[in-house]
């Protein structure tokens, strides 16, 4: 059930109906009753307003006038985002950590990035093994086996989006610098993490995507 959107009107309305009936209590639209009752009726129209956007506000993934208070609940803003993010990247940190069970799957890293805007999938490394890799492959060490990467866009667009966005943000914005920092926030503390970034797929695409993929060591890093 949607709240009720009242206007001024309807409050003027109610108040006449409520009155008593008679020749003192004139509801013509220019007497002195209907013009104090008018005078009265966009306050609470007001309050009927401020009362349904909070309904809207109390939800963190379309929360702007609370979102102070939700990022104060979780420790934001922080250095990850930096100075003067958009109401949107702010959101979105709300969102994902709000969210944020725990854990250390691939899954869960994709879907805590998604929360967060980007669309990535894992790679997983390994050192050389006899019996699984193959001839001309790097050889590596027992580090391999505790690295793991974040394929990424080069560069994550976030654009201005009506009912998400409020005035005074940028049309877009794009960077991976909250990726980076909220993923290295929650990377296991054994674990070495990179990040790879060229053509990969967007947050749109990512979702018909595998989240993991396993590879041997890349000559690059032998």
């Amino acid at each position: 059930m949607l709240a009720p959107v009242l206007t001024s009107a309807d409050f003027l309305r109610a108040f006449q109906a409520l009155m008593p009936r008679g020749r003192v209590w004139n509801a013509e639209p220019d007497s002195i009753q209907t013009k104090a009752a008018a005078g009265l009726s966009p306050s609470y129209a007001a309050q009927t307003a401020r009362s349904n956007n909070l309904l809207i506000d109390a939800f963190p993934a379309t929360t702007y006038e609370l979102l102070p208070e939700w990022e104060s609940t979780l420790g934001l803003p922080d250095p990850c985002a930096g100075p003067g993010a958009s109401t949107q990247v702010r959101r979105n940190q709300v969102v994902a950590r709000l969210a944020n069970s725990g854990g250390q799957s691939a899954a869960y890293y994709a879907g805590f990035a998604q929360k967060l805007g980007y669309g990535i999938f894992i790679t997983n490394y390994a050192p050389f093994r006899c019996g699984q890799s193959t001839a001309g492959q790097a050889l590596g060490n027992e580090d391999w086996f505790f690295t793991w990467a974040v394929n990424a866009p080069i560069n994550t667009i976030v654009r201005f989006s009506a009912g998400k966005s409020s005035a005074g943000d940028p049309l877009g914005s794009w960077g991976n610098h909250v990726l980076e920092c909220e993923m290295n926030a929650i990377a296991p503390a054994h674990t070495i993490l990179l990040f790879n970034y060229g053509d990969f797929p967007t947050l749109e695409d990512a979702a018909s995507l595998d989240v993991i993929v396993n590879v041997d060591l890349p000559a690059a890093f032998a």
